[in-house]
């Protein structure tokens, strides 16, 4: 039996009879990305073992000393970083509602979360050790980012999942690793972590690109229609976050992550789907594919809009203890 949910209670049933059809297809992406992965452990990163040694002390010491040379920037980077980790709960709820709870989707939704779940550990960890935020006021915003939880408007559409997950995982590889890259000089180690992160994110993100580019040739004018949808509408997941906004706009003027990172996922993913190469399409499927080739150039317009009106100005976050960022 299909391991795809066939409820009339949530799905749509043509989209749904799709996903049972390329389950092959999952199992397969799935043996390939545990080929290539090298498992690991946040406690490979920063070890916390009942007998270290003084030598392990010393490095501990070393990394608060580096930690204290970073600037507010970073940190609020890290922190969106890892807060959009910590919101691992409601990311495994949607991939179990949209996709079904048994069989090969199961299987990777319970493999991708083992993965992501070590993410906020890391991070954590790493934050933690150094001694880099006003931790309750961090875990003031933990806790209401989760209870305010996520709940993007798919329309029990399981496409937009796939073709959303295409390009967070991307957006999100993104953001650690050009973190990571600003922390490099200052204090290395918050880069390993990072890298460690933006390596598994590029491992998922092929995943799903896979089993996406299934669903274009299963279903193309559906699919197209749903990825236009949330191509166009596209939001970090840590948007519920209190204060993202902020967050986000100190990223953006720092190069971390903006409309130019977007519209380059934007890019790869039309150019390795081949979108603007898809014919047969019905006059849905046509103006969505026309609408998708046009997206890029939009992005870059918004992204020039952008920098032309950004302003120094100052931000005031309170896991900074209350420090002015002026950017």
């Amino acid at each position: 039996m299909s391991g795809v949910a066939r409820s009339a209670q949530f799905g749509l049933a043509d989209r749904i009879e799709v996903l049972a059809s390329i389950e092959d297809a999952v199992i397969q992406q799935m043996t390939l990305h545990v080929e290539k992965r090298r498992l690991w452990f946040p406690n490979d990163l920063m070890p916390a073992d009942a007998d270290l040694d003084a030598a392990a002390d010393g490095e501990l010491a070393r990394i608060r000393d580096a930690a204290r040379g970073l600037p507010d920037t970073v940190r609020v980077a890290v922190a969106l970083n890892l807060l959009t980790e910590e919101g691992l709960p409601h990311f495994h709820r949607l991939i179990a509602t949209h996709l079904g709870n048994s069989g090969p989707w199961r299987d990777w939704n319970n493999l991708w979360t083992a993965e992501e779940d070590r993410h906020g550990c890391a991070l954590r960890d790493y934050v933690r050790d150094a001694r880099l935020f006003d931790m309750g006021a961090l875990e003031a915003l933990q806790y209401r980012y989760i209870e305010a939880g996520f709940n993007p408007e798919w329309e029990s559409d399981p496409y937009r999942l796939l073709a959303y997950t295409s390009l967070q995982e991307k957006a999100t590889q993104f953001s650690h690793a050009n973190t990571g890259r600003l922390c490099a000089s200052v204090e290395p180690m918050a880069q390993k972590v990072l890298a460690h992160l933006a390596g598994d994110e590029s491992r998922h993100y092929q995943f799903y690109r896979a089993v996406f580019g299934a669903i274009l040739d299963r279903d193309p004018n559906h699919a197209l229609v749903s990825l236009l949808k949330v191509t166009l509408n596209f939001a970090m997941p840590g948007a519920a976050i209190a204060g993202y906004d902020e967050m986000s706009e100190v990223v953006r003027r720092a190069g971390i992550f903006c409309a130019r990172q977007y519209q380059e996922i934007v890019e790869e993913l039309l150019a390795f789907w081949k979108i603007g190469a898809m014919s047969g399409l019905s006059a849905a499927g046509r103006q969505a594919q026309e609408k998708l080739m046009k997206v890029p150039a939009r992005l870059a317009r918004m992204a020039d809009f952008q920098d032309a009106k950004s302003a120094v100005r100052d931000f005031s976050f309170d896991f900074i203890y209350g420090r002015t960022l002026r950017a």
